[in-house]
């Protein structure tokens, strides 16, 4: 099959690599019909993390069942299914719990797996004509009848709803409250929607892209351009001095100031000082164990340097990690069949899998307009 190769640092391709098969009774072999990029995975591109090469990328991944094993019960041949970039066992300690994100099961030792990504276990990414797809029964997310006409939205119930959602929660979002969120690349867009669809009375969000912030804007949401001056002083400004009463961080380590220098603290701090006392924030940006090429010498060893005087001054809450995604993805499919949401808003381009590495490049330097690209594999 034909699939998306990490080569090296900003090198991918597409190469033929041996089909992936069924290796234990519950696994699902699935034919991708549609597998994002996202913004995580350019952490890898850009040689940030411990992604081996060789390997397949690829965590946001759809398509049609093809082929599953024999203690498979629930999911037939020819089901329509989106796969949660997180992998989950069903039965552990955590995922008996909803925190599949956390499964205990898939990689001895460590709490979480995903496809296709850096530090989560060895299991291939979607970002190529098949998927193994570990206990498929579980993992499986079977879509309606309007699977196919509606593709383009189910898709993102792979990760960037459920994340942007998962955001929203972490801050303990209530209808008619504020929110600020940093960050307007695909996660920080879909927690504006999210916040949006949930009855924020008044959605703030901050970056510096044209493009993005345009699209925030058509969502009905504040936009703030932190490359106009200091975006806890603008929110403040526009909310008479009070702050907001939630906060999402959607950026992660890898964040900027307005001059392009790398501050990894710099939208956790903001954070502290845009948010009302008493207050919460969600965090879903990455934040990884260690960075050994930040020229920050804290985050070498995963650290930055926190406000954390003002936070507890202020009695702020923090809540971290990554999606869940099979806590929200059913409820949010059940909003994209009955039109409620719509989230391939913000898709730019859909491509052949040939066309990824040009795609990735596009995308890792936020050239204007490359918001969201969906790869069709077929």
């Amino acid at each position: 099959m034909k699939a998306v190769i990490y080569n090296g640092p900003r090198d991918v391709q597409v190469r033929e690599v041996p089909d992936p098969r069924i290796e234990r009774p519950t696994d699902v072999l699935v034919r991708i019909t549609s597998t994002n990029i996202c913004g995580s995975d350019l952490h890898m591109y850009e040689g940030r993390t411990d992604f081996e090469q060789g390997r397949i990328l690829g965590h946001e991944n759809l398509g049609e069942v093809v082929e599953v094993g024999p203690a498979v019960v629930r999911v037939r041949v020819g089901d329509r299914v989106c796969l949660p970039f997180n992998i989950g066992c069903g039965f552990c300690r955590n995922c008996e719990k909803g925190f599949t994100g956390a499964c205990l099961t898939m990689v001895p030792g460590q709490a979480g797996a995903a496809f296709g990504f850096a530090g989560m276990g060895p299991f291939e990414g979607g970002q190529a004509q098949y998927l193994r797809v570990p206990f498929g029964d579980f993992n499986c997310l079977l879509l309606p009848e309007d699977a196919q006409e509606k593709e383009d939205e189910y898709v993102m119930l792979s990760d960037i709803f459920p994340t942007g959602w998962h955001a929203t929660r972490l801050a303990q979002l209530t209808p008619g409250e504020t929110i600020a969120i940093y960050g307007a690349g695909p996660v920080g867009l879909m927690a504006a929607y999210s916040a949006m669809i949930q009855g924020a009375q008044q959605v703030f969000v901050v970056d510096r892209h044209p493009d993005r912030l345009k699209l925030a804007e058509q969502l009905g949401a504040t936009v703030v351009d932190d490359s106009k001056g200091d975006p806890v002083e603008q929110i403040m400004e526009l909310t008479k001095g009070r702050g907001t009463d939630k906060g999402c961080e959607c950026v992660g380590w890898q964040c900027h100031d307005h001059g392009g220098h790398e501050v990894p603290n710099l939208t956790m701090n903001n954070l502290v000082g845009t948010v009302r006392a008493t207050g919460q924030i969600g965090v879903v940006g990455v934040f990884v164990p260690q960075d050994p090429k930040s020229q920050d010498k804290l985050m070498q060893h995963g650290q930055i340097a926190f406000d954390i005087g003002k936070m507890w001054m202020k009695g702020l809450r923090i809540g971290t990690g990554q999606a869940n995604v099979k806590a929200y993805n059913r409820e949010l499919r059940d909003l994209i069949h009955v039109g409620r949401a719509k989230p391939s808003f913000l898709v730019s381009h859909r491509l052949p899998l040939e066309g990824a590495p040009e795609a990735y490049k596009h995308f890792d330097e936020r050239t204007d307009g490359w918001t969201k690209v969906i790869l069709k594999p077929d």
